[in-house]
């Protein structure tokens, strides 16, 4: 049965699709059970310092939202017009640089709600496990990288899937990509070290990026790799080099 289709025959008011969670989702929203059993999401900005090791339990609280979200809009229509217009999520403040480019400029706060938070408003709402497959995210520097590389095809309807080539990593993840923030986190940054795409991630698990790295023309990373430059300067890595981990390291500047 289709998602759709069970969601009409349950009669359900709201679904979230939600994925187990790995080491790359630490610090998303996950799903949480209330004493009544009502489900709620909670993002990271809402958790108390003291908890955060608990947030990051994946152990502990092994689901998050995808934002794939199906809602009945009768339902939904019916609980605006009660609550006058208002569905009262919760609030959720972000600081941020005023200018993204320049860490240094003053802080400011981004106040937003989140989508999925309206889990706790309809009684009966539930969630509904789906493959990883069905939740392709851009938050990081480290996710665009692995979306620009070979790790995803487009399919024949034109959906990003993982490549049927990839047999690395268990079952089938894309790979974990961890960027040095000071020298990946910006988009002119990407460009600059990466100026002919990303490298093959086919058969990559983990990659691990510290200091300013620039890469040559199809370059391949496979494996459990960890590349460190040792602050010098730029390290670049030749067109078609192969780099296979166990963690293997680049230290000088040449």
């Amino acid at each position: 049965m289709s998602i759709l289709g069970y969601f009409a025959e349950e009669r359900l008011p709201f679904l979230m699709e939600v994925a187990y969670r790995t080491a790359a989702d630490r610090k998303g929203g996950h799903l949480a059970q209330q004493a009544n059993g009502q489900l709620i999401l909670r993002e990271l900005a809402q958790c108390p310092p003291n908890e955060v090791g608990d947030f990051q339990n994946i152990e502990r609280y092994p689901f998050f939202n995808t934002n794939n979200l199906w809602l009945h809009l009768p339902t939904l229509h019916r609980v605006l017009e009660e609550r006058d217009g208002v569905l009262g999520l919760p609030m959720i403040r972000n600081e941020k640089a005023i200018d993204p480019t320049r860490p240094e400029t003053p802080a400011i706060y981004q106040l937003e709600t989140a989508m999925g938070s309206a889990i706790a408003v309809f009684e009966g709402a539930q969630a509904m496990r789906v493959p990883r497959s069905r939740f392709v995210p851009v938050k990081t520097s480290g996710d665009l990288l692995v979306l620009m590389s070979d790790v995803y095809v487009l399919n024949e309807e034109f959906a990003i899937q993982l490549s049927p080539q990839r047999h690395a990593g268990p079952p089938r993840r894309p790979p974990l990509v961890e960027l040095d923030a000071s020298n990946y986190q910006r988009i002119s940054d990407m460009q600059l070290r990466f100026p002919y795409g990303a490298p093959s991630l086919l058969n990559c698990t983990r990659l691990t990026i510290n200091g300013d790295i620039r890469f040559g023309r199809n370059v391949v990373l496979e494996g459990d790799v960890l590349l460190s430059s040792n602050g010098a300067g730029p390290v670049h890595i030749g067109d078609g080099e192969c780099i296979i981990g166990e963690r293997q390291q680049i230290l000088e500047h040449h």
